[in-house]
């Protein structure tokens, strides 16, 4: 199973993508975990992300895309994964479905967490609450003015891949303001019966 999570900031894509784990033993791609990874490693791509980021610089699209094909081409993912946080953009979207495509593969969906900003603003300042009120460390994204930048560039660069989605016909939407176990519950719902 080949799923993509979609959604803004603050939605539960996270929370979401680890109870798929769990359940359909398949493993959850986020961009940040795959360049710390390549970095490590050292291969030929993170060796190339790795001198972007020490001159302090985005890592381009090319980047991230070799970075991708890269890791889904691991054992690991041979039964499918999960995509957390990538596609990005629309020119990231038309990475994925080349790189699928070259290796025989597609998507079996792609799932929108549908939220209420204002609410989502509200959770974030409950979660630093909560983490200043046990004591723990707040991250720095539960700030509520770097939340909205975040929420902006969200709307600017990959809200618009809601329509390139729909577009294709492959396009579900849940409710990201429902408890967690509905979330899921609504997930699992619009997931293919096997996982392979």
């Amino acid at each position: 199973m080949r799923l993509i999570l979609l959604g803004p900031p603050g939605a539960g894509k996270g929370t979401q993508a680890q109870r798929l784990v769990e359940k359909y033993a398949i493993p959850q791609l986020s961009t940040g975990d795959m360049l710390r990874a390549a970095v490590a490693a050292q291969t030929p791509v993170g060796q190339k992300a790795k001198a972007v980021m020490n001159a302090g610089e985005l890592v381009s699209d090319e980047i991230v895309n070799a970075i991708v094909a890269e890791r889904i081409d691991q054992p690991d993912c041979a039964r499918g994964f999960i995509l957390d946080g990538y596609p990005r953009t629309l020119a990231q979207a038309d990475a994925v479905e080349l790189m699928l495509e070259k290796r025989g593969l597609q998507l079996d969906a792609v799932i929108e967490l549908l939220v209420d900003d204002r609410a989502l603003v509200g959770r974030i300042v409950r979660r630093a609450e909560e983490a200043k009120a046990a004591g723990e460390a707040v991250r720095k994204d539960d700030n509520p003015e770097v939340f909205e930048e975040r929420l902006r560039e969200y709307y600017k660069k990959t809200a618009p891949l809601t329509g390139y989605y729909h577009a294709r016909k492959m396009l579900r939407g849940v409710d990201g303001m429902a408890s967690m176990d509905e979330v899921t519950a609504q997930i699992e719902a619009l997931l293919p019966e096997t996982v392979g």
